[in-house]
This record gives structure tokens, C-alpha cells and sequence, in this order.
């Protein structure tokens, strides 16, 4: 890379929007809780928008012709890799001296309940976050007590002289809201101390443990029923789409040619068998796929296919033991319709019947349904002929939506290739 004046201006550019948009996403206040995965998009997120407000003031500054577009794409590539490493490099480094006692901060708990117990447990099994957890403090008679909440340090005067003397740096308290009056009485004893404290509330009562926390206009709300594609993840899960989308289907082009020949040859009929299904809010899409039966349903009484099935022809049942009828569907992912990695859809008359009986089932469709999806490497493909099967399938499809992350989906798309493509349930 040439050194010249307009590089070095070109750099400390980038090095100045760079530090603004890490400020704005608060990559440099991160703590010791947050898993490496979300620093991680902030940080290459905060380095895209710089360099994209940088080319945006070159182009209207007109000095774009000073700069080489292939060095510019270099640079911002190698800066990326080099942030993410450095900073994984740092958090591995912190782990590896953390494990052996090294940089660790004492934590206490206030509330010998099971929230709490939760927490030690979580506390003692991640070392590499540098707690060294020492006990509870609660003021309750011994009879309400978790007994399975050990060591029990004392009640809170005993807190209040500890943090006094300094001899704990963290706090976790876990008593419920109820509780309002005590968590306000010992946040004001507290307020005389050095001592870092934080409020656990318990999110396991509503089923809230992977929400997400917003503001609004200063007040914080929780997100319980939403999608987890909103702004940088959207475009996150639109560009995996469109780029695996597009070369996967280069990639089977002359396959998916061969198979529709053989489903013209094997019976008569379309070659692509078009179905109405429930996609993203749960408004009506079209989904495509090789035909495999002899008749092509899609009203009020739609018959899963089950084993033996008469409507199944020969070759179809091959294509559909192979998962290879839904090759098409790519073509609906670059549509947008739909997504490589998702909720399996169902047909409109299955979904209809299912969403009176599970309860959440609609909750499936907070997201583009998929060709793949964590229930079906799970084994929950093809076949659901009792309710328990279907209850399981939208369970790990709700867990899904809960859990995702780009590399949650890259590795759903890898156990697919291996394991993903045949079931015995699948006719």
C-alpha cells in the first residue's frame, strides 16, 4: 500500500468515524457478561458504517479519483479481521489468566432463592469471566431459605460491613420486585459504598430470558413477542440469503435440471408444484417445489403425506426421502419470500389447525420460514402425526427465533449437508 499524504488523511479519517460510531454503539462499555458474538457485530458493524460515511465524503468531496478502490477494499477487509482478532485475542487471553485465578473479582448475591441459585451456578461454571463467587446474604429466617444457597455469609447488616471494608467488588440482587421496599432500602445503604451492584430481575416468570431490552423516550421496555431481524441483523440475514442463495443455486442449476426432467418423465403433470403458506406475519406466500404426488393439493383439507402414501410417485418419493422437491425454494429465497435457514412452512390448512391446539404456534412466523431450520436437524422432519411431534418442532423453532445468530445459522446450514437431507419420517 502506497504511503502518501491523502492515505494517511484516508486513515486517520477512518480511525475518527471509526471511534465516533464505537462510541455511539457502546462498544467500549461493554462488561464481562457479554458473550463474544454480540461485541463482535458492534465492533464490525461501528467499522462498516465508518467506511461507509468516509467513501460517502470522498464521492462528495470529489477525491474518490485519488484513491485506489482495490487498496481501499483491502484495507477495510484486513482492519476488520484485524479489530474481531484482536479483540477475540484479548478476551481469550483474559479468560486464560482468569481460569487460573488471575484478574477475578468477588461477587456476593442478596436473595437465597432459586433465581439466585440460578446465578451461582452460571457464576462457577463460566470461570473465564473472572468472578470468584463467595456466598449469600439474606435476612430471612432460616425456614425460607433456598438450602441449597451456599455459604451463607450473614443478613444485610453483615453486607453493609463488608462493603464498607471492601472485602467483596460485586453485587447481585435477586429478590423479585415485590420486594420493592427492601431493594430500595439496600440500594440506599449501598449509595455508601464502592460497591458495584446490579439487579437481577427474574425473566424466567414470563419466559423473558432472551429478550431484548430498548429505551423509549428514556423509559425501557422489553421486547417479549418480536423478530429478531431488525435493523443491522436484517440486513445481516438479507445479504446471507442473497449471497448463499445465489451461489447454492448456480451450484444445483444442472441437478435441479435432471430432477425436473425426471418428475416430466415419471408421471404426468407440472414439473413445479406450487402451494399456498403461511410466510413472514403470517401473511400468504407461494412456495415452490418439485412435484412429487400425483395430485397437487392446496384447499381447506390438506392430507400430509404419510408412509406408503398412493398419491406419492416412485421418483417423488425419492425426492421428497432426499429433501430434494424443495431444491426450488431457493428460488423463493432470493424472491424474499422466504429464507435459507428458518421455520420449516406448513400449508395453510395445517396451520390453521395447529395454531388452535399449540399454544405460541403463530410466534414461528415472527421470521421468514426456511428451507432448513434447527428443528429439522434435530430430527423433526417430514411426518408429525401426533401433536406432541408438531408441539416439539414449534418448540425449536421458537428457539431459534430466540437464539439466533449468523453463526447459529452457518452452522444449522453445515449439519444439514450431513444429516439434514434424510429421515425416516420423511415420505
Amino acid at each position: 500500500m502506497p504511503v502518501s499524504l491523502p492515505y494517511l488523511w484516508l486513515g486517520l479519517g477512518g480511525s475518527v468515524f471509526f471511534g465516533f460510531f464505537a462510541e455511539a454503539l457502546e462498544v467500549y462499555q461493554s462488561w464481562r457478561g457479554s458473550p463474544f458474538s454480540r461485541e463482535a457485530r458492534r465492533l464490525a458493524f461501528a467499522w462498516v458504517c465508518a467506511i461507509v460515511v468516509l467513501v460517502a465524503v470522498l464521492f462528495l468531496t470529489k477525491t474518490a479519483t485519488l484513491f485506489s478502490r482495490k487498496i481501499i477494499l483491502v484495507w477495510f477487509v484486513t482492519v476488520l479481521v484485524l479489530l474481531v482478532g484482536l479483540y477475540g485475542g484479548r478476551r481469550l487471553l483474559l479468560a486464560f489468566f482468569r481460569n487460573r485465578g488471575r484478574n477475578r473479582k468477588t461477587v456476593a448475591i442478596v436473595g437465597a432463592n432459586a433465581l439466585g441459585k440460578r446465578l451461582q451456578v452460571a457464576i462457577v461454571e463460566m470461570p473465564w469471566l473472572g468472578y470468584q463467587f463467595v456466598g449469600y446474604y439474606d435476612d430471612r429466617e432460616p425456614g425460607r431459605l433456598l438450602q441449597s444457597c451456599t455459604p451463607l455469609l450473614g443478613d444485610l447488616k453483615k453486607l453493609y460491613e463488608d462493603a464498607r471494608h471492601h472485602r467483596i467488588a460485586c453485587l447481585f440482587i435477586t429478590l423479585p420486585m415485590s420486594a420493592e421496599k427492601r431493594i430500595r432500602s439496600i440500594l440506599a445503604h449501598l449509595g455508601d459504598s464502592t460497591l458495584s451492584v446490579f439487579y437481577v430481575p427474574n425473566f424466567f416468570v414470563f419466559n423473558l430470558l432472551y429478550s431484548r431490552w430498548d429505551m423509549l423516550q428514556g423509559i425501557p421496555v422489553i421486547s417479549v413477542y418480536d423478530t429478531p431481524f431488525r435493523g443491522v441483523d436484517g440486513m445481516l440475514k438479507r445479504a446471507e440469503d442473497l449471497v448463499l442463495g445465489s451461489l447454492i443455486l448456480l451450484l444445483i442449476s444442472l441437478p435441479m435440471l435432471i430432477i425436473a426432467i425426471g418428475v416430466k418423465l415419471s408421471s404426468p403433470g407440472p414439473v413445479i408444484f406450487k402451494q399456498r403458506r403461511y410466510g413472514f406475519n403470517g401473511q400468504e406466500i407461494i412456495v415452490w417445489k418439485f412435484r412429487t404426488m400425483t395430485v397437487c393439493e392446496d384447499g381447506e383439507d390438506v392430507k400430509q403425506a404419510k408412509k406408503n402414501d398412493a398419491r406419492v410417485t416412485p421418483f417423488g418419493a425419492f425426492l421428497r426421502r432426499t429433501s430434494l422437491d424443495e431444491l426450488p425454494q431457493f428460488i423463493n429465497v432470493l424472491q424474499g419470500t422466504m429464507s435459507i435457514v428458518g421455520p420449516r412452512p406448513h400449508a395453510v390448512a395445517h396451520n390453521e389447525q395447529y395454531r388452535r391446539l399449540i399454544p405460541g404456534y403463530m410466534l414461528r412466523h415472527k421470521v421468514k420460514p426456511g428451507i432448513t431450520g434447527l428443528a429439522q436437524i434435530n430430527g423433526f422432519r417430514g411426518e408429525t402425526d401426533t401433536l406432541e411431534k408438531m408441539a416439539m418442532r414449534v418448540r425449536h423453532d421458537i428457539e431459534y427465533i430466540r437464539h439466533w445468530s449468523l453463526w447459529l445459522d452457518l452452522k444449522i446450514i453445515f449439519l444439514t449437508i450431513f444429516k439434514g437431507f434424510r429421515s425416516p419420517n420423511a415420505y
